[in-house]
């Protein structure tokens, strides 16, 4: 229901920011310009999608061979103990936990081809133990502010830009990055588990916490210690061994359960190419509604808004050439990439505005997307308050990322 709100909203704003435009400042051509912005955006949701099937349709065969092998199975039971405090609703063995635990760890560890097809997967999941199929239950809602959290351990997608733009260390944004995403991931677990009164104060939930939170303290020592091409070689090539040792292993473990491989294989490729048609609409209709916005004005007259209300406070605005990548960063990940470097060939690589937006990049992820995508994915209309709490997550993950910017680079 928010989600219909919200793009409802997006539209009548972005028709009433071009009705001002027209009727106050003469610019007559602004209609065409949305008008152009819904057909442009409905190809790019459509070829999106289309670039979708084939991988979807490869990892959701790879991952019909790990069910029928059972090594789905085993990563479950392996993870079960926090998985089911974290999700109740969903019984410990169920393949579920093993599909969500697979696409959040495709996503920590950068593997970004990987984790959609295992989080569509998932749903699908989380869909058969759902008593009312048209509303998102409480354990889809918790594992979607976790996807669209981002929690990613190293953000190589960004290094990469940085040092395609310039940058004489693309490695220095690593650590704020890494802060930035984990707070990020921390607000979205409270709000829902607040809303679904679930207690974190338990022994398995505080272990796990300060694990994870150790092996991000091995990550950082590894950045500090290495060179930033040491460094990036070893964390690209770390996730294509342990991806492609997780393919042999699921291969393995199915033939030695006496598993038809191949058949297993056309089985899920089939199911991830019928999931890869069925996202088109709800695709196409929140990326027409985000290209209307911001082809209307209206993301501009907002950005400026807030610098003129920091302005006037006597605060510092040196943050306020990021917040366009910031405020789309939930709306739209290309459009956010594409406003990140054009901050960057404008302010420079290593500009303070240039460091923020890399920050602001890999601090969380497209959470409209996301939700269109993998609510669309199972046919759920009433998601209640999933966007509300992953956009607490978006917010304290922007939020951090300024700070930090500040902390580290001004």
């Amino acid at each position: 229901m928010v989600l219909n709100y919200i793009w409802i909203g997006l539209i009548l704003i972005a028709v009433l920011m071009g009705v001002v435009q027209m009727a106050f400042f003469g610019q007559v051509d602004v209609f065409d310009a949305i008008l152009q912005s819904t057909f442009s955006s409905a190809k790019t949701g459509f070829e999106i999608s289309l670039g979708l099937t084939g991988v979807l349709s490869l990892w959701m065969g790879i991952m019909r061979i790990g069910e029928k092998g059972g090594v789905i199975n085993k990563m479950s039971r392996a993870v079960s103990p926090f998985f089911s405090r974290l999700f109740p609703d969903v019984p410990k063995d169920h393949p579920a936990i093993g599909s969500m635990f697979m696409n959040l760890a495709a996503t920590m560890i950068g593997i970004d081809n990987a984790a959609p097809p295992m989080g569509l997967k998932a749903m699908k999941e989380l869909q058969e133990l759902n008593p009312d199929k048209s509303k998102a239950s409480n354990a889809m809602i918790m594992f979607l502010v976790l996807v669209t959290s981002g929690l990613t351990l190293v953000p190589v997608s960004i290094m990469v830009y940085r040092a395609q733009m310039g940058a004489a260390n693309p490695a220095d944004v690593f650590l704020p990055i890494l802060i930035a995403t984990f707070c990020a991931a921390m607000a979205g677990i409270i709000s829902v588990a607040i809303a679904q009164r679930i207690n974190l104060f338990q022994p398995v939930f505080i272990g796990t916490i300060l694990g994870i939170c150790a092996f991000v303290g091995v990550i950082i020592w590894a950045a500090m210690v290495v060179s930033k091409e040491t460094f990036n070689t070893w964390s690209t090539a770390i996730s294509s061994i342990l991806l492609l040792g997780l393919i042999c292993w699921f291969i393995i473990q199915a033939m030695t359960a006496k598993i038809n491989v191949y058949d297993a294989f056309i089985e899920g490729a089939k199911e991830g190419f019928g999931t890869a048609v069925g996202i088109i609409p709800y695709l196409i209709a929140i990326l027409v509604a985000v290209g209307m916005f911001r082809a209307s004005g209206a993301m501009d007259l907002l950005v400026n808004g807030i610098g003129w209300c920091f302005a006037a406070l006597g605060l510092n605005t040196d943050f306020v050439p990021a917040l366009p990548t910031a405020l789309m960063r939930p709306l739209s990940g290309g459009g956010a990439r594409g406003l990140m470097v054009d901050a960057m060939a404008t302010y420079g690589a290593d500009s303070f505005v240039g460091r923020l937006v890399s920050i602001v990049q890999g601090s969380t992820d497209t959470t409209f997307y996301i939700l269109a995508v993998y609510f669309g994915s199972v046919n759920i209309k009433n998601t209640r308050y999933a966007v509300v709490c992953g956009l607490i997550a978006d917010f304290i993950g922007i939020l951090s990322s300024i700070i930090l910017a500040y902390i580290f680079f001004h």
